[in-house]
């Protein structure tokens, strides 16, 4: 931001050969706090702003070195001084010998116009310095024990101003060799926007470059970085959403998988018919095995085991796998099944001759056998 400030001049003019006006100039003061209106530095919610002006600051080496050739002007330009506006506004300037003095920056002054060494001589003799600074809003105290709202930094000079009245009030002017400079007190004459240079910076909102002053560059940069962390809040609400959504979709995946497996395991009605006959069958082979065997609540496999184990012996299936079960099972409702059956019995173990070696009379009467199992069958089906 730019600023006005005040300054004081140690002594008379002194007159060089050719007319012009040399004086030393005690310009700034570091670790000192100075009073400015809220307006001035971009606070239009307070009246007037305590601004700290730390040591390290006024003392820094590029500050002290932007005071050299700074030039000299008749009440404060409006827009400060460039290289366009010199020629027309310079009075003067100040010399190169810029150095520290004490708890002061001091500076040589040369006045080359004479009607600007009239005019101090006249009485025109408050000075104020314009120049640019960086202001931090922050409450604190200096070790001095002042309190202070903000503290500036990064001084850079722009030009020296004669004025009627400085901000520093009358006794800061040309000549009074004042050593004390305390918190410049605002006077009711004082016209800050008379004093405070006005420059524009370039910025630029969506794409397009504009010129504003300094106080609208912060405004702006202020709105932009609030809209960019506004959009990343949005960012982050979105992928948290996104995130949310696809966690919701895999678990509903995982249901549709657990629905689908559940119907996989329902059984059709035809399904459970041949599941119910082949259950049935297995009960009714293992019964015709083993006719004490209980298969109430016991699984295919372990109708099977029990069935071998109470024919065989549990030492015959002791540490078998199931399928030497099923194979010995099966021999077992092969043989059962040649047993039920007369005439498959005498087909499988061979026509044996009777005694007068009839080959066949010993087939019809094992199939008479056969018939008679059977018709005994039918009888105690219809008795049931």
């Amino acid at each position: 931001m730019q600023f006005t400030d005040k300054l004081t001049l140690d002594g008379a003019i002194r007159r060089t050969a050719d007319g012009y006006g040399v004086v030393s100039a005690k310009v700034a003061r570091g670790g000192n706090v100075q009073l400015y209106l809220g307006s001035e530095v971009g606070m239009n919610d307070k009246a007037t702003v305590r601004v700290y002006r730390p040591e390290s600051e006024v003392f820094k080496k590029d500050a002290i070195a932007s005071y050299a050739g700074v030039p000299v002007t008749i009440n404060h330009p409006k827009n400060g001084v460039s290289a366009d506006t010199w020629k027309d506004l310079a009075v003067g300037e100040v010399g190169d010998d810029v150095l520290r003095d004490g708890e002061f920056v001091r500076v040589p002054m040369m006045l080359r116009d004479a009607k600007a060494i009239k005019a101090v001589e006249d009485g025109k003799r408050e000075l104020s310095m314009g120049y640019s600074a960086e202001i931090t809003f922050a409450d604190g105290v200096t070790p001095t024990g002042e309190t202070f709202d903000a503290i500036m930094s990064d001084f850079k000079m722009n030009h020296v101003a004669i004025v009627d009245q400085a901000r520093g009030g009358a006794e800061l002017r040309i000549g009074d060799g004042a050593d004390k400079w305390g918190a410049a007190p605002i006077t009711t004459d004082h016209k800050p926007e008379e004093e405070k240079i006005m420059t524009l910076k370039t910025v630029t909102v969506d794409g397009i470059p504009v010129e504003v002053t300094d106080q609208g560059a912060t405004v702006i940069a202020t709105l932009q970085q609030r809209l960019a962390d506004a959009n990343s809040k949005m960012s982050t609400a979105d992928a948290a959403h996104l995130s949310a959504i696809a966690a919701k979709d895999a678990e509903l995946a995982k249901k549709d998988a657990e629905v689908d497996a559940l119907k996989a395991k329902v059984l059709s009605d035809a399904d459970i018919d041949k599941r119910v006959q082949e259950r049935a069958d297995l009960i009714s082979v293992a019964g015709s095995i083993a006719k004490d065997v209980k298969t109430a609540g016991l699984s295919d496999a372990a109708i099977r085991k029990a069935v071998v184990a109470a024919k065989l012996g549990d030492a015959v299936i002791a540490g078998k796998p199931d399928a030497y079960i099923d194979a010995r099972f099966d021999i077992l409702a092969e043989d059962a099944k040649k047993t039920a059956d007369p005439f498959a019995r005498v087909v499988a173990d061979g026509v044996q001759q009777n005694d007068g070696g009839d080959y066949r009379a010993a087939a019809e009467k094992a199939k008479h056998d056969r018939n008679r199992s059977l018709a005994d069958a039918w009888k105690g089906t219809d008795a049931a």
